[in-house]
């Protein structure tokens, strides 16, 4: 049976910026980078980025517990609002917070916010963007025929 999984990835994205830089100034090796016009790997026709992208992810994790991978990306940068802040400033760039759930047989995860995320994600003018797939499942009452007279 699959279980629900669930990702969170955080991201400085713009036009063009150097990725290095990034990477030396926050003092943290990203898990994901690309330039805006590079090929975008696995699709039947050439798409290419339209954006440049700095992230920091968790990868899928089983998880009935957003806050679990919430909290491995914010302690990594916690810490780090104001070189963000001197980043997004420096080469006009925003950030996000991604949650991307994937729902296995119903099991849906906590999905809450707290103060510490809710404060750091203020402080940083990041968007909040939450991604949810609900994969099918069965249940009882799915699978039950019924006879109507």
């Amino acid at each position: 049976m699959d279980k629900t999984q669930v990702m969170v990835y955080f991201s400085l994205y713009g036009d063009e910026f150097s990725l290095d830089d990034v990477t030396e100034k926050l003092e943290v090796t990203p898990t994901e980078t690309y330039k805006k016009g590079d090929l975008i790997p696995n699709r039947s026709t050439a798409c290419y980025r339209k954006e440049t992208s700095w992230d920091l992810g968790t990868g899928y994790q089983v998880s009935l517990d957003v806050n679990n991978q919430l909290q491995q990306i914010i302690n990594k940068l916690q810490y780090k609002s104001s070189i963000i802040n001197e980043i997004k400033e420096a080469y006009s760039v925003e950030c996000k917070l991604s949650i991307v759930v994937k729902i296995e047989e119903g099991n849906t995860p906590a999905l809450y916010l707290d103060k510490d995320i809710i404060k750091f994600a203020a402080c940083i003018e990041a968007e909040l963007d939450v991604d949810l797939y609900a994969n099918p499942y069965e249940n009882n009452l799915a699978t039950k025929r019924y006879k109507f007279y």
